[in-house]
């Protein structure tokens, strides 16, 4: 009695297991293919309940919604003018047909890995048909168009389809840029020199007219004031001579006291002249005698 239980017990939970596993939902960002010993059988793309055969089949998922894909490396690419750049893409993609995307690339991650090496070979060719300075224009659009073309023609087959690609980096490789700052850095340098000879060269013409400028303006100055100094010295032997023709015996008196103030400064100047000389004519009576 009581192994009938056990395998009464063991029947109903091995048809309540298989009653489970026979129902499954699809969300509303998925769809759903159910795989028949690995064969498609049946392609869900509705969310809701859905039911399968128990241990027979079962379901693989695939999102409906629109994927991202960035590039891990740069592309080095060779333009048609034979320039290198390296180039980063980033795009988006869905899975339109989970049947054929199965039966082609199986997984979410193998079409990742195809879909990159599509898109690295589409970009080489694409960006080889075009020149640097249209690149660095209005070409980008059109080269974004004709990538999103070639990769969209390849991988419809493969159940997928691009939504949009974009270039996120365009640069020169590290080599040529260091190559492009040495050579700019020289030029730079050079221009540099140029800049600093004309320059040495105005400072030298700038100094030469302002010595000229100050010799001439000296020569006229000392011209001027000797000329002023003529004028005036002129004019003080003219007053001088006014005024001392006035009074002669005063004019005399004076001279003598300016050569006594001259002739006994404090500079230890020794003289040896006669008591009686005319130079001393003041010394004993103020009317010179």
């Amino acid at each position: 009695m009581s192994s009938y239980k056990i395998i009464s017990g063991v029947s109903f939970l091995a048809v309540l297991f298989g009653l489970l596993s026979s129902f499954f939902t699809v969300d509303q960002t998925q769809q759903a293919l159910i795989l028949q010993f690995g064969e498609p059988k049946r392609l869900i793309n509705k969310p809701g309940l859905n039911f399968k055969i128990p241990f027979i089949q079962e379901v693989t998922y695939f999102d409906k919604r629109v994927l991202s894909l960035v590039s891990k490396d740069s592309e080095e690419v060779i333009l048609a003018d034979q320039k290198r750049l390296e180039v980063d893409t980033y795009s988006r993609f869905k899975i339109i047909d989970p049947l054929l995307f199965f039966q082609t690339v199986r997984s979410e991650f193998g079409a990742r890995q195809r879909l990159e090496s599509i898109i690295d070979s589409s970009v080489r060719r694409v960006f080889g048909k075009f020149e640097l300075t249209a690149i660095l224009s209005d070409a980008r659009t059109q080269i974004v168009d004709d990538i999103s073309g070639e990769v969209n023609s390849t991988i419809k087959k493969l159940g997928m389809e691009i939504v949009d690609v974009r270039i996120r980096r365009a640069d020169y490789p590290e080599a040529t840029v260091q190559n492009i700052f040495n050579r700019m850095k020289t030029e730079r340098n050079q221009e540099a020199k140029e800049f600093r000879a004309e320059g040495s060269e105005e400072a030298q013409k700038i100094r030469a007219d302002a010595e000229k400028q100050k010799v001439v303006l000296v020569a006229e100055s000392k011209r001027k004031a000797e000329a002023l100094r003529g004028n005036g010295d002129g004019e003080a032997i003219k007053i001088y001579s006014e005024a001392f023709g006035q009074d002669k015996k005063f004019f005399k008196f004076y001279r003598s006291m300016l050569a006594y103030e001259n002739t006994f400064s404090d500079d230890g100047t020794t003289m040896l002249l006669s008591p009686d000389s005319d130079f001393f004519s003041y010394f004993g009576n103020k009317g010179g005698k």
